[in-house]
């Protein structure tokens, strides 16, 4: 899945990827939006469905952004497609969760309020954040699979 075309007129930068400012930049987006996971209260139903250790979500996320935002398709080359849905279904017979756990309207906010903050912090250009906001809220809500 890639973020949305290019809007009209004419955007500073050929891909998102480019106007972030490279693989740097997303890595620094990335480390924040799990240090705040892990620091703020608020994003606490967030970080339960991830599980003891963030390195291996860390890096993942990193490599899946990458591609995303038409860089580098690290994450394709490793695993393939990211089958984003499957990978966050919740395991059969109640064992809660499958790779991400369960996600709900909860889940699903919580981590958009959690990568705005990310953005807003590490310097994401304001057009840049408002679209990939967008971006982000729609993949988020396809990926949910639970309602409340």
């Amino acid at each position: 899945m890639q973020i949305e075309e290019k809007p009209p007129g004419n955007p500073p930068f050929a891909t998102p990827f480019e106007w972030i400012g490279g693989e740097e930049r997303v890595k620094a987006l990335v480390e924040r939006f799990y240090d705040l996971m892990d620091l703020e209260p608020a994003y606490t139903q967030l970080r339960a469905v991830h599980g003891s250790t963030l390195e291996n979500a860390r890096q993942r996320l990193f490599w899946f952004l990458c591609g995303w935002m038409g860089g580098p398709q690290h994450y394709t080359d490793r695993f393939g497609h990211p089958r984003l849905r499957m990978r966050h279904m919740p395991q059969q017979g109640g064992s809660g969760g499958g790779a991400m756990g369960s996600i709900g309207i909860r889940e699903r906010d919580e981590w958009l309020a959690c990568m705005d903050q990310a953005m807003r912090e590490t310097g994401v250009d304001e057009a840049l954040r408002a679209r990939l906001n967008t971006s982000f809220f729609q993949t988020a809500d396809w990926m949910r699979n639970r309602g409340e």
